[in-house]
């Protein structure tokens, strides 16, 4: 199971899980969902109490990791298959462009780790 702490702005927004079973849960936390009711991450995912569960990477956190000859620099230099969703978000979003950000957790986990 892999984990990352998921950021809008500077307040910790929710948590992100890829579970040993291969799907994603992303749960905001409940003094974020207290506090900013209307400061969502995505449209598709409102703030809410209940998790969001998906088969797959949700859409929104595909769209944090880079794309084209940038995904082949970050997948070569960190060792990572480009299938490795998961992965490839741990090591590469923590500093993106725009609001959100993306952390590992524990934070002294490493893309390598998987647990």
């Amino acid at each position: 199971m892999r984990q990352a702490k998921v950021y809008y702005q500077e307040a910790l927004a929710g948590l992100l899980t890829e579970t040993d079973e291969g799907e994603y849960v992303f749960l905001y936390e409940p003094q974020y969902v207290q506090d900013h009711p209307d400061d969502f991450i995505t449209f598709t995912m409102p703030v809410s109490e209940k998790p969001y569960t998906e088969k797959r990477l949700f859409p929104f956190f595909e769209g944090l990791i880079p794309e084209g000859w940038l995904l082949d620099i970050a997948s070569e230099n960190w060792r990572i298959n480009k299938n490795d969703r998961m992965g490839l978000l741990l090591a590469c979003c923590r500093n993106c462009i725009g609001a959100v950000s993306v952390v590992p957790y524990p934070e002294h986990q490493t893309e390598g780790d998987g647990a």
